[in-house]
């Protein structure tokens, strides 16, 4: 049988997912599974994220059992998001929604116990259910009105952005990590105004905020949100309720501040010159 799938974000995922153990660096929010499960793989390894607001983290992990796909959630300490290797060398289970449960995958297993687990299942009659393209959850991309004169947009992933983006202001609900062995950002390809992410937790080695230096380097402002505050994989929910928890060097230039709100901070960034 095939060794499991090594991916470090959902959004790259190639068609050689199908019917696979997957291992993904992605959060295990409802975009991320539902991106995954449009892969139609055969069982999916996520991060949890920090689980964070309203266990938004691991939402995508329990949906993906309607959907009769096994999948696990690994603790946000024990490996860095982003990073697919490290979920699966070091990656401690936190959450496993019942389809996994059913074939031994359990909290506290490692992330390479249970995909030898998964490995080893044989799809059931029930799995036909993968065959099947999974419900359309869609993809948010709106403009939050603002009074400033820069426009702000609320994407659920970074990767939505557009060309006509540049330099303005995005709201995402995407991690603050870098893909694995990445000093640079190459997903937000874009220069934007200013960029603000979720924090994941911070989790291990602090991989949540990795984006922010990246960004810094190349001129843009950039701040996480509390995973607490703020639902991982929306973007609506870092700008409505998200809590700053840490901002790189520019944005401090332009007065953002840890504890500030996004909202206040977008006002903040749509004010200026």
């Amino acid at each position: 049988m095939d060794r499991a799938l090594l991916v470090d974000s959902v959004t790259r995922l190639p068609k050689a997912a199908r019917d696979r153990v997957v291992v993904c660096g992605s959060h295990g929010g409802l975009y991320a599974a539902w991106l995954a499960a449009r892969a139609r793989p055969r069982a999916v390894v996520l991060h949890d994220a920090g689980i964070g607001r309203h266990s938004a983290g691991v939402a995508g992990v329990l949906w993906l059992a309607g959907l009769g796909i096994p999948a696990c959630a690994i603790d946000y300490r024990s490996a860095r998001i982003g990073d697919a290797r490290d979920l699966l060398a070091n990656g401690i289970v936190s959450t496993a929604n019942e389809v996994a449960a059913r074939h031994g995958c359990l909290p506290g297993h490692t992330c390479a116990q249970v995909v030898e687990c998964l490995l080893a299942h044989e799809p059931e009659a029930a799995d036909e259910a993968l065959s099947a393209d999974p419900p359309d959850i869609g993809e948010f991309r709106r403009r939050i009105p603002s009074s400033g004169h820069r426009e702000v947009w609320a994407v659920d992933s970074i990767t939505l952005v557009e060309p006509a983006d540049r330099r303005k202001v995005v709201v995402s609900g995407s991690h603050g990590g870098l893909l694995a062995g990445q000093k640079q950002d190459g997903v937000v390809a874009l220069d934007l105004f200013a960029a603000f992410f979720n924090d994941a937790g911070g989790g291990k080695d602090d991989a949540g905020f990795a984006r922010l230096g990246a960004l810094e380097e190349r001129g843009m402002a950039a701040a996480t949100v509390s995973c607490q505050t703020a639902r991982i994989g929306d973007g609506r929910s870092t700008y409505e309720t998200g809590v700053l928890s840490r901002v790189n060097a520019l944005a401090g230039r332009l007065e953002l501040r840890e504890g500030m709100t996004a909202r206040e901070a977008v006002a903040r960034l749509v004010g200026l010159g």
